[in-house]
């Protein structure tokens, strides 16, 4: 039995990690802690079992580290009957607490992105090289783990043959009452991209994932981005053409701000034939015919948290929660964005 602790309290910690915590048998919750002691107790009384809370800042003051010192974040990663963490803090905060979680011994499993920017990234994964004590880190990125993306991925396998070109499209509308933009700190981000960056790292994952069955990697973007909605700040649109290790082009479209056009969805094309992704949906298509499948739809949360609780029982990350492979998502969204600033100036990727 892992036992382990989810550190943030959020919406994304209350309506997914919280329930694939206690779907995987292998895992057995133990703590809770957020920055309040309120929102703290709040996901504590979600939980299924009793569990330990822990917070910065106590009910009624208002003030960081004015707590008891048994309730700290501190106090938390100093227990021996916890053997791993969850992270899903706001982008800039998650650094810190990932090198303190590590440095205390504790397996990791930390929200995408896995930094801010490419730099700090690095700095991360360089931290975690010179421990001399490993535990596992990994950073949860549920696109590829979502079942029908998963199948996707295989079916592009099976068809085979050479890239000829890829698409990605992805077009949504965040509301001004949408709950994740109600959160003060992706309202007004401190961090490159705002949306694009916080929810396109999915979408390039999931790009990334079928274009790897063809060995394939994104070496270059070129395109160019937008405000369509002041709110959104600091940009919501990019429309780009991306290249593959192969010299073969493919086009990238994400936009937050396109409140009359709604959609994601993959699609790559070979010498051998074609597979149409979108959530819950998958078409191939190749000389013999086309084939459709149906799928639910599904975040992929819980899968990647049985897949966590796996790696540590294996003691080796899988390659799809790789800090690594989160550095590339990351460098992708980073690249399009700083291509966008310089008006369709090429950008290598190189991580």
């Amino acid at each position: 039995m892992v036992r382990i602790a989810l550190l943030g309290a959020g919406i994304f910690a209350r309506e997914q990690h919280l329930p694939a915590i206690e779907s995987v048998p292998s895992l057995s919750l133990k703590a809770i802690y957020s920055r309040s002691e309120s929102s703290a107790n709040t996901l504590a009384s979600a939980a299924s079992s009793p569990v330990d809370v822990y917070y910065d800042v106590p009910t009624g003051t208002g003030e960081a580290n004015v707590g008891p010192e048994e309730k700290t974040l501190d106090a938390l990663l100093a227990r021996t009957d916890i053997d791993a963490v969850v992270i899903a803090l706001p982008i800039l905060a998650q650094p810190a607490v990932i090198q303190k979680a590590l440095k205390a011994g504790k397996h990791v499993l930390s929200e995408k992105p896995v930094a801010k920017d490419v730099e700090e990234a690095k700095r991360l994964v360089g931290f975690y090289e010179a421990l001399d004590k490993k535990p596992l880190w990994a950073v949860a990125e549920n696109f590829r783990y979502t079942p029908s993306l998963v199948k996707a991925a295989e079916r592009v396998k099976e068809v085979g043959g050479k890239l000829t070109t890829f698409r990605l499209n992805m077009n949504g509308w965040v509301e001004e009452g949408n709950k994740y933009f109600k959160t003060e700190w992706r309202k007004v981000p401190s961090y490159q991209g705002g949306f694009l960056l916080d929810g396109g790292v999915h979408f390039i994952a999931g790009l990334r994932l079928l274009l790897s069955e063809l060995n394939q990697e994104i070496t270059h973007v070129a395109g160019f981005s937008a405000l369509l909605e002041e709110r959104l700040l600091p940009v919501d649109t990019v429309h780009a053409v991306a290249l593959t290790n192969d010299g073969k082009s493919g086009t990238i479209s994400i936009s937050f701000g396109t409140q009359f056009k709604s959609g994601l969805e993959v699609e790559v094309v070979t010498t051998q034939g074609s597979v149409y992704w979108n959530p819950t949906q998958i078409k191939t298509k190749t000389k013999e015919g086309e084939k459709t499948e149906e799928f639910e739809k599904s975040t992929g949360v819980k899968e990647e948290m049985a897949a966590f609780a796996k790696a540590i029982e294996k003691g080796q990350t899988e390659k799809e929660q790789t800090p690594e492979e989160a550095l590339k998502d990351l460098e992708v969204v980073q690249r399009l964005l700083e291509s966008g600033e310089g008006k369709g100036v090429v950008k290598a990727v190189e991580a």
